[in-house]
């Protein structure tokens, strides 16, 4: 097997305007990053605005285990699929953030013969869309804390400064530190650090529609309260108009190509067990007006990101999918059934029954939003026959349409099945909901999601919780859509409980008020917004040998 470096030397790149050409695509709508990235400029936003969207799918999975489950490969391969059976299929994916790809999972471009490039640029700094949105958001905290050494015109309480700092880097060691400790007249304070991606930044570039939309949500963050118990803004600190401007060109999506000359918008990159996981409205949006079919995907697990998707950016965007594609692996199915890791590559049908609950439940959820599904295994060399023939036969009996993909080995010829199928979802009677309505309270939506979604009995509160609740209630802020910040690995708050747990409860500890962005954020069980390196990082592995990075994939 080829690596992913000799993979791409293999099947040499095509200048990125070439590429764009081949879709409609004039250069003179191409803001350049060299020769094979290049950002979309809002002339093209404004030439397609009259045009007819294409179909969208939406592409996500079970829930993630250490063996991993390839939901981007698939996607990636999926559109390839897709163009060699004659459609005009544009992606539209997240941007990876440097935590991971220095921490556990690296590099975040797909696999194999399913790839997005160029992929070192990619999964390092790109185009500096992330940069600038740390520069951003630290800027507001310069300058938050700079209105206070300079005489507090707002009587802002240091003490309910609700804006922390941010950095593109898993680093524990920031989750809680003092600042203003250096310079005579400082009010020190605690504060702490999140990742980049989990800023209300990044979700408010996600989910503007061009830039005035982009500073008025700036204008709207709630960062603190006064001593007599005001809520103080960002446009209060008059910071809007700078932080746009270090935004300005990071707004706009990224063009890149797969390794079959695939055009990909890659834009935005907030994870889904944080945030609310999904790629930005400008992108998937310019996809649809130049692509007859759009993959997208949304981060980690469907009980994440998919239910985020459909609930918060489809509602924020007025989008409907057309279809959904629910990646399992038997690798994954095993785990949930009880399989230690170092063990997934022997056949085990007794453990791929067990942990099937896990797909089943899945399945269940994406068909409460009424939109057609189609279920594919992302086949693996280990596994077998009688495996594959169980997946099939189970999802048969569930009622579901089902596709094998082998997207990683062979690339788009490894997906025609999926992608005839994918094309008959797109045609079918489309019914699609939302889970909630705005008007429910923000409680009765974190239940909603809890017991309908992740399956929980019971979902209780903490003070702190409650006491944030009723602050945003206050603030009307009720009618927001609601993003729960929970572990990844369980359909629970809790990564222990593998497969399709029952009878337990969600504990929200704490919420937080994204007023720019338009939505609430409830953290659920002991999940941090400022991840931490493993004992192992990737960062070890990867190098420079001979001018070429390595180890990144």
């Amino acid at each position: 097997m080829l690596t992913d470096i000799e993979i791409a030397q293999a099947n040499k790149m095509k200048p990125i305007v070439e590429i764009a050409e081949r879709y409609g695509i004039k250069a003179k709508d191409l803001e350049l990053y060299g020769k094979y990235k290049a950002k979309i400029s809002e002339n093209l936003f404004k030439k397609t605005k009259a045009k007819k969207d294409g179909k969208l799918v939406l592409v996500t999975a079970v829930n993630p285990t250490p063996a991993g489950e390839g939901k981007t490969t698939i996607s990636i391969g999926l559109a390839q699929a897709l163009n060699k059976l004659g459609k005009n299929a544009f992606l539209a994916l997240r941007e990876p953030s440097l935590g991971p790809c220095m921490g556990v999972k690296g590099g975040a471009t797909g696999g194999g013969y399913s790839q997005v490039v160029p992929m070192e640029e990619i999964n390092l700094h790109f185009t500096g869309d992330i940069h600038a949105m740390t520069t951003a958001h630290n800027l507001l905290s310069a300058m938050l804390d700079n209105h206070i050494f300079q005489g507090n015109t707002l009587n802002i309480d240091p003490k309910r400064v609700l804006w922390k700092r941010v950095l593109d880097m898993n680093d524990r060691a920031l989750r809680q530190v003092k600042v203003a400790l250096g310079t005579k007249g400082e009010t020190p304070r605690d504060d702490g650090f999140m990742i980049t991606v989990a800023s209300e930044i990044m979700a408010i570039v996600c989910l503007a529609e061009d830039l005035p939309d982009l500073k008025k949500k700036i204008g709207n963050i709630l960062v603190a309260f006064s001593k007599d118990n005001k809520p103080i803004y960002c446009k209060d600190l008059k910071a809007q108009g700078a932080m746009t401007a270090l935004l300005k060109d990071a707004i706009n999506p990224n063009l890149v190509q797969t390794l079959e000359k695939t055009p990909a918008v890659i834009h935005g990159g907030p994870f889904a067990n944080i945030a609310h996981g999904c790629n930005s409205i400008r992108a998937t949006k310019i996809a649809l007006k130049l692509g007859d079919i759009v993959v997208t995907e949304a981060g980690f697990g469907a009980d994440l990101g998919a239910e985020k998707f459909l609930d918060v950016k489809c509602r924020k965007a007025g989008l409907k999918p057309d279809a959904i594609v629910l990646v399992a692996t038997i690798r994954a199915l095993k785990y949930n059934g009880g399989v230690a890791r170092e063990n997934l590559a022997e056949e085990n049908l007794d453990a791929l029954k067990k942990g099937f609950c896990n797909l089943e439940k899945h399945i269940e959820n994406m068909k409460k939003y009424g939109v057609p599904l189609v279920v594919t295994l992302n086949s693996f060399y280990a596994d077998t026959k009688a495996e594959e023939k169980y997946i099939a036969e189970k999802c048969e009996e569930l009622g579901v349409e089902y596709a094998p993909a082998r997207l990683f080995a062979k690339g788009g010829k490894g997906g025609l099945e999926l992608a005839e199928k994918v094309i008959k979802a797109i045609e079918q009677p489309n019914k699609f909901k939302f889970l909630y309505k705005d008007n429910l309270s923000i409680k009765e939506k974190i239940i909603k999601i809890a017991t309908e979604i992740y399956g929980a009995k019971d979902v209780k509160f903490a003070a702190l919780a409650n006491e944030k609740i009723e602050l945003a209630e206050k603030l009307s802020c009720s009618k927001y859509p609601v993003v729960i910040a929970k572990t990844p690995a369980s359909l629970s708050d809790d990564p222990e409980k593998l497969g399709r747990p029952t009878g337990f409860t969600v504990h929200v500890r704490d919420v937080n008020i994204s007023n720019g962005a338009g939505f609430i954020v409830a953290l659920a069980g002991s999940v941090m917004t400022m991840p931490g390196l493993p004992k192992s990082p990737a960062a070890e592995r990867i190098d420079v040998v001979d001018g070429k990075i390595v180890g990144l994939f």
